[in-house]
């Protein structure tokens, strides 16, 4: 039903094609985020993948909540859909996916899901977004809820 949020599942990769405007060509510049867990009214609790500073990131353990770059290792998840590197989970603050917006987004292909994570892999990573420095305490609570489901 249009106007209602989003039915994302955690674990969702979707590409937001239009993320953040490149000041310096005026363009707009897609970016890939993971759903991590839902928040009341529907909303999302949501990180940023990247594959920027690979040599400045660990893989081991993937858990990683040091500096400069804290993040968790994905590794390569699909290189047919854009994903072809080694990528990690951002674990610096994200504000919530609105679940209307998200709805919004995904039925006018602003925001396209990419693929599912794999259970094995969505846990840990949930548990190391909770633990993170720049997440909220909602966020926290909503995570440690979500991963006492898996």
């Amino acid at each position: 039903m249009s106007g209602a949020p989003a039915r994302l599942l955690p674990g969702t990769v979707l590409r937001h094609s239009r993320f953040y405007l490149d000041r310096a060509t005026g363009e707009y510049k897609p970016k890939f985020l993971l759903v991590l867990a839902p928040v009341r009214g529907g909303d999302h609790v949501v990180r940023l993948l990247t594959s920027r500073h690979a040599n400045l990131r660990r893989e081991q353990p993937p858990c990683d909540h040091g500096e400069p770059y804290p993040g968790f290792y994905l590794g390569v998840l699909d290189t047919a859909r854009g994903l072809g590197k080694k990528s990690w989970l951002d674990l610096r603050g994200l504000q919530d996916a609105d679940g209307v917006e998200s709805a919004r987004l995904l039925g006018n292909g602003t925001l396209t899901i990419v693929m599912q994570l794999p259970a094995a892999l969505l846990a840990p990573a949930v548990r190391c977004v909770a633990a993170a420095d720049d997440t909220t305490q909602a966020q926290e609570q909503a995570l440690l809820d979500y991963a006492a489901t898996l």
